[in-house]
């Protein structure tokens, strides 16, 4: 049995917050908000660096020493990627390996560790969920909180996830852009745009937001939830071809064939690596097999784009709501630990699109983890190469506002990495 920091519904005196799984413009800004909200309670926040994975090697950092004042909290509000450091360190199962537990509860009671929350996705949520359940095993009283973070936006249990509201902004934003740089010539193509969101179609979605004077910029979609018909979709591109120059398709890198091949793997070599989690270590591809495909069977250019890494930290580009919504994810996450609270993560509970309204509860993590929310597909269009009304009304309130920044010397001021 381990001894109980303290009491199960009081005072915290230890924090202890990591940051796990795909960096993304805001998860420092629930960082922000878990040391804001110990301070206030007089907590004494402390950081994994480098995750679960990181602390196992005793690595961690002082956030009060190194986060003196508000300024470095603010300016730790709109700097982004993970600062803290991250992981893809997947926690075995405690049937199989209980001494890692038992090295982590040791830690954590040597360090007086009053609660313990994770910032992350689906993976990191099972991370909070086997330790939950190994500290109600053993009776120890630390609380295990999530708060959720990622761009792909496929947690369940909450109506969206910090991360994903920038993400879509952004790529919606180059969507627009591309439009515009593709039409300059007089020449028929096809610019085939590679978006991120794994399993899940959300942040190709986004694409449907951009606009260029009332026309959608984004003339295709293709999502994972759509299998994708070869045929159907080369006849679709050469009418559009047909009536228009510029043709612009944004694909999901998590595009699928009826039979459930990746169209990634089409151009990724035979056992590309997987992570613990069993997710490609580097799904890409997809708009590199379109586009030769496009110049093959149509004849006409074609342009493969991977916005990549870019959609997930580009802090200039960050949605205003989406920061305020991460930062105060964070805050309630230290709310509920004091509470008492232990094996849950935070979510967010929409009231309304216009005005729009959200409010935080908080939900069961083992009901979360390592499942994954899919694009409705009421939301998807009847030829599975668009999204219906029904997603704009959702996603736009999720990209509006500009945060107000920091300049120095033209550019946006970042906190300086940790050495």
């Amino acid at each position: 049995m381990y001894g109980t920091p303290c009491d199960t519904h009081g005072t915290l005196r230890n924090v202890l917050v990591g940051q796990s799984g795909g960096p993304t413009a805001a998860i420092n800004a629930s960082l922000a908000g878990v040391v804001s909200a110990a301070r206030r309670q007089g907590a004494h926040a402390v950081g994994m660096r480098y995750g679960i994975e990181g602390f196992l090697a005793g690595r961690t950092v002082d956030l009060d020493a190194a986060l003196p004042t508000s300024v470095e909290l603010e300016l730790l509000r709109h700097t982004p990627a993970s600062w803290l450091g991250s992981c893809r360190y997947k926690l075995p199962d405690a049937s199989e390996d209980a001494g890692t537990y038992e090295r982590l509860f040791s830690a954590f009671e040597r360090q007086q560790v009053d609660a313990v929350l994770y910032i992350g996705g689906n993976d990191s949520m099972d991370t909070i969920a086997k330790l939950g359940a190994w500290g109600s095993r053993v009776g120890s009283g630390v609380r295990f909180v999530g708060i959720p973070k990622t761009i792909d936006n496929d947690l369940v249990g909450t109506d969206h996830t910090p991360g994903y509201g920038s993400a879509a902004k952004y790529v919606a934003t180059s969507i627009g852009e591309l439009s515009c740089d593709s039409d300059v010539y007089d020449l028929k193509g096809v610019t085939v745009v590679e978006i991120m969101g794994r399993d899940a179609g959300w942040l190709a979605a986004a694409a449907a937001l951009a606009t260029q004077g009332g026309v959608p910029a984004a003339d295709v979609i293709l999502l994972p939830e759509a299998p994708l018909e070869v045929d159907a979709l080369l006849g679709r591109l050469e009418g559009l071809l047909a009536e228009k120059s510029s043709v612009i398709l944004a694909a999901s890198e998590g595009a699928r064939t009826p039979d459930g091949r990746l169209v990634a793997e089409r151009t990724n070599a035979p056992g590309t690596r997987r992570d613990a989690f069993g997710h490609l270590a580097a799904l890409s591809g997809t708009s590199r097999y379109l586009a030769q495909l496009v110049r093959e069977r149509l004849g006409v250019k074609a342009r493969a784009v991977e916005i990549s890494t870019l959609q997930r930290c580009a802090s200039h580009c960050a949605s205003a709501t989406d920061l305020d919504e991460a930062f105060a994810l964070g805050a309630a996450g230290v709310e509920a630990a004091e509470r008492g609270g232990s094996e849950r993560m935070c979510a967010l509970r929409r009231s309304g699109d216009a005005p729009y309204g959200c409010s935080i509860e908080t939900v069961d993590v083992h009901a979360v983890a390592n499942r994954t929310k899919p694009v409705p597909s009421s939301w998807i269009a009847a030829d599975g190469m668009g999204l219906t009304v029904d997603f704009e009304r959702y996603a736009r309130p999720l990209i509006a506002g500009e945060p107000s920044l920091a300049w120095e010397d033209g550019l946006p001021q970042r906190l300086a990495p940790l050495g």
